[in-house]
């Protein structure tokens, strides 16, 4: 009975979400209440639970770079960038989409795919404006690429963090297995967003020939505080690569680093939350309620015990469904829940598995469906869910379905590549 109502109440408030009938954050705040008024997950749970309820690492990470992003938008840093960019790519649409999505993808597996998007976004709208075309197609290239991206490293994304841990897995290990396929999937993507996007591939030559004539030095409004800023920005992101030796969540790293950029800005601290997307930051929190409600009264666990009990002792067919099941699933899950709720189903997958290599494949497996599931929705992870914020604070609003119709294209063919490389590689 209380699987059926947590079952009921998430598909309920998705719809609300899919077809925005409502306000997507009052909707999940709803259902998120629901979930604990009527005893689907204990209340305490939900804001202590390491498992369930809200991932607070999450949210104050969000609401960190939130912060840093916010001083470093009053140097004038965003202009530069996007003038510059605009510049190098001579206003052509394509070279300048191959160009934002080259720098996030190569950023995600060093930062997380969170925090690029927080870099990238703003530059991004602004090099559009400039431009006169639509930030939309950009943006949702960008985030598509941050989490094809981010799947090549342990801390590139956050499933990444979650597997290692519990598979024992290293930095090392990361780039070995999973790179190669990240690689090759990037690739294939930048030339599948020639056509996904062509129809936005335009631009107006007047506003090429004013944005060439601009000098993109005169953008910088306070070069002492950018300075700074970029001292603490590279403190942050040093931290972020070194977070597992000096054993210090992402979390705490950022909200370091924003109480050290308040400081040495000189900045009202009210002008730099003005720039914290606080909307985002209750979506999430009602999210990860709305996920727990499933996982606490079973939902997940029984899904994951039915594909052990359909796969058997066939470890080829295990890593299938696990490729494209954790797409699935994560495409309507945020990937960071329902890849600390599967893991230890995978676990003991991988535990009756006949050798260390097959074993290993699972999780390798598992990784690039959670990863890649990714990009299936506009809130199945993280990044898409912010850069969605994002533009919708700066006017250029993109829809739920907008998002998706491109995120499920690409979803399906990289968990077919995926699915390919695995079979190849390991069976």
């Amino acid at each position: 009975m209380a699987a059926a109502l947590a079952v009921t109440i998430f598909v309920v408030a998705f719809f609300f979400i899919a077809t925005e009938k409502a306000d997507k954050v009052k909707t999940v705040l709803i259902a998120a209440g629901a979930m604990a008024l009527l005893g689907l997950i204990p209340g305490d749970e939900v804001f202590y639970s390491a498992h369930e309820g809200i991932d607070w690492n999450v949210i104050f990470l969000l609401l960190g770079m939130m912060i840093i992003v916010g001083v470093i938008k009053q140097t004038g840093l965003f202009d530069y960038l996007a003038i510059w960019s605009a510049k190098r790519s001579r206003g052509n649409p394509y070279r300048l989409m191959v160009m934002l999505m080259l720098i996030t993808a190569v950023a995600s597996p060093f930062l997380d795919n969170v925090t690029i998007i927080m870099l990238v976004a703003p530059v991004t709208l602004v090099v559009c404006r400039r431009l006169g075309i639509a930030a939309q197609p950009f943006l949702i290239a960008e985030v598509l690429a941050s989490n094809i991206g981010g799947a090549a490293t342990l801390i590139g994304d956050p499933p990444n963090i979650i597997i290692a841990s519990r598979a024992g897995l290293t930095f090392n290990d990361f780039l070995v297995h999973m790179a190669p396929i990240v690689v090759i999937t990037f690739v294939l993507f930048v030339a599948l967003t020639r056509v996904l996007f062509r129809s936005a591939l335009r631009t107006d030559p007047t506003s090429v020939e004013a944005v060439m004539a601009l000098q993109e030095r005169r953008a910088i409004r306070d070069p002492a505080l950018l300075v700074r800023s970029m001292v603490v920005l590279t403190g942050v992101v040093v931290g972020f690569c070194l977070h597992s030796v000096l054993h210090v969540a992402p979390s705490v790293i950022a909200l370091v680093g924003a109480g050290i950029m308040v400081l040495v800005s000189g900045l009202d601290i009210g002008e730099v939350l003005h720039e914290v997307e606080w909307p985002t930051l209750v979506f999430f929190m009602g999210l990860f309620v709305m996920v727990a409600g499933l996982v606490h009264t079973g939902v997940i666990a029984a899904i994951g015990d039915a594909a052990i009990g359909w796969v058997g002792d066939d470890y080829f067919l295990a890593a299938t469904a696990l490729v494209f099941g954790s797409a699935i699933l994560g495409a309507f899950v945020d990937n960071i829940p329902y890849t600390a709720t599967m893991a230890p189903v995978v676990e003991d997958i991988v535990a009756g598995a006949p050798d260390p290599a097959t074993g290993q494949a699972l999780w390798w497996a598992f990784a690039l469906g959670a990863d890649f599931g990714g990009n299936g929705t506009a809130v199945a992870a993280s990044a898409n869910v912010v850069a969605l914020g994002i533009a919708a604070r700066a006017g250029q609003r993109i829809t739920f379905w907008q998002f998706t119709k491109y995120g499920m294209l690409v979803t399906m063919l990289s968990s077919v590549i995926a699915w390919i490389y695995v079979w190849i590689r390991y069976f």
